[in-house]
């Protein structure tokens, strides 16, 4: 039953191309603002740090695709998740209400079905950004590091759905979904440092960012990528900090367990939270 609701899903998700289209709008920002000044301004930049314009020209590279990946993974499942908005809004809630599908059935249809979607594009926009960076002469990723990448694609997958899927239990209609879904398309590159590095930002402003959990999975998948270009360990730390390659607390740089954590409890409470809504509007 859950396999059949959701391959329902993903079909009403990948027929609405226009859905998937807007689900892609912030990765298409992302990626016509570097190419129109981003990219130019951050490599003169890291050019005061690394003396090799070659290897800072494919060091923004990888740091730009790392946080495309990185917004991939929050804004598919963002559109992914409007099917149980809209299923909501056009009553069809209803429908299952009197069929044999139990409510914890529909409701984990949903959550696969955004993972699954999440992960599709995901790794669809990773094959895009290993081509553009191999045509652009940067360097592409060696299988072990791959294997890195993807294990962290899928924990930002985790990570998002369970934020998305939170924020859509409180909403009933497209309009409202709509909003949602513009908000967070124009906030998503802010909050993953990649609009402003954040280096740039305030301090207050750079708390926010290391508090969203979305941001802690670009620090892993900027490592990776990028240390595929050089390594990391010989880079400036003020450079570190400035493109978001390290985070400092406390005078500290977090390790990469920390993030990992960060993002796995993190979708574990959200997702606790979205069941605790779930079951608060059942009861009504």
């Amino acid at each position: 039953m859950i396999l059949a609701l959701v391959k329902r899903n993903l079909k009403l998700y990948f027929r609405d191309k226009v859905s998937v289209f807007f689900s892609l709008l912030g990765v298409f920002i992302i990626i016509g603002l570097y190419v129109i000044f981003l990219g130019n301004m951050m490599t003169r930049y890291v050019d005061q740090f690394i003396d090799d314009q070659t290897i800072s020209s494919s060091l923004m590279r990888s740091w730009i695709m790392a946080g495309v990946i990185s917004v991939t993974t929050i804004t598919t499942c963002n559109g992914a998740f409007g099917i149980m908005v809209e299923d909501t809004a056009l009553s069809r809630m209803r429908d299952f209400k009197v069929s044999p599908i139990k409510r914890w059935q529909l409701v984990l249809s949903y959550v696969i079905s955004a993972m699954v979607v999440g992960l599709i594009m995901s790794l669809l926009t990773l094959i895009l950004s290993e081509i553009y960076i191999y045509v652009s002469g940067g360097t592409i990723l060696s299988f072990p590091a791959l294997l890195k990448v993807l294990f962290y694609i899928f924990l930002s997958v985790f990570s998002s759905s369970a934020l998305i899927f939170f924020i859509m239990s409180f909403l009933k209609s497209q309009n409202a979904f709509g909003t949602a879904s513009s908000i967070i398309g124009t906030l998503i590159g802010f909050l993953t440092g990649i609009y402003i590095p954040i280096g740039n930002l305030p301090t207050g402003v750079q708390t926010i960012i290391k508090i969203f959990p979305l941001s802690h999975s670009g620090v892993l998948l900027r490592q990776v990528m990028m240390g595929e270009v050089v390594d990391i360990s010989y880079i400036d730390n003020n450079l570190k900090i400035f493109l978001g390659i390290n985070y400092q607390v406390n005078g500290e740089f977090l390790s990469n367990l920390v993030h990992f954590a960060y993002l796995l409890v993190s979708g574990v409470v959200f997702y606790l939270l979205a069941i605790v809504v779930v079951a608060r509007k059942r009861s009504k």
